[in-house]
């Protein structure tokens, strides 16, 4: 089945293994998940597979997500997102439920999800600069970023700043993905996914939890 599934954070706890390592997991509310639509070559130039997680009301959804997932017979989703992959490989039918099962002989997973917003943010925090010294003379600019002329067009003698330009801005609430996670426990009766150490975004965010393309796996 597809390596893949779209879940909701719960949280971090702790979990011994079989060999009585303590490990810091993520708890993730993996599936069930329900196949909305499967793209072929032929109908729309790639093969895929799109998945959506948490029914949505229907006064609370528009008329052509409606249409979209009564294909399926199944009702509006809340998070939806597709794969790439052949489903008549995998033997993936439209309106198939996806369950943590998946992952029976996946060892490591990638999770992407949204990083927790902070706002408006100096470089020092945003950054990871020093700022100024805190020494005497030194009034009230000691989390300054000091000058940026330097960093201008023209050899630092222009009046435009490079794009790119670190400075102090919007920090967090963006895409990120955190790879190579080990996955430490599949609770197949309550579907969650024990998955090891920090993953991107806040308790309750959603998040897509798909097997590892770059962990080595030791035979």
């Amino acid at each position: 089945m597809i390596p893949a599934l779209l879940g909701k954070k719960i949280g971090m706890t702790q979990v011994y293994d079989e060999a009585g390592v303590l490990h810091p997991v993520t708890v993730v509310q993996a599936g069930p998940c329900t196949v909305l639509q499967l793209k072929t070559d032929e109908t729309d130039g790639y093969d895929a597979v799109q998945i959506g997680l948490g029914d949505v009301k229907a006064h609370r959804a528009a008329k052509p997500a409606i249409g979209h997932a009564a294909k399926a017979d199944a009702k509006p989703k809340k998070f939806v997102r597709e794969f790439r992959m052949d489903a008549a490989d995998e033997g993936i039918e439209l309106g198939a439920q996806l369950a943590v099962d998946v992952f029976d002989e996946v060892q490591f997973v990638d999770v992407v999800g949204t990083s927790k917003g902070k706002g408006f943010a100096g470089g020092m925090k945003r950054h990871g600069f020093g700022g100024q010294q805190a020494s005497h003379g030194v009034k009230r600019r000691h989390r300054s970023p000091g000058s940026i002329n330097g960093h201008a067009t023209n050899l630092g003698r222009g009046g435009k700043i490079k794009k790119g330009k670190r400075m102090a801005g919007h920090m967090g609430a963006v895409k990120v993905t955190s790879r190579k996670h080990k996955l430490i426990a599949v609770d197949k009766e309550n579907n969650l996914l024990m998955i090891k150490g920090p993953i991107p975004g806040a308790n309750g965010g959603l998040v897509t939890i798909k097997k590892s393309k770059t962990a080595k796996v030791k035979a």
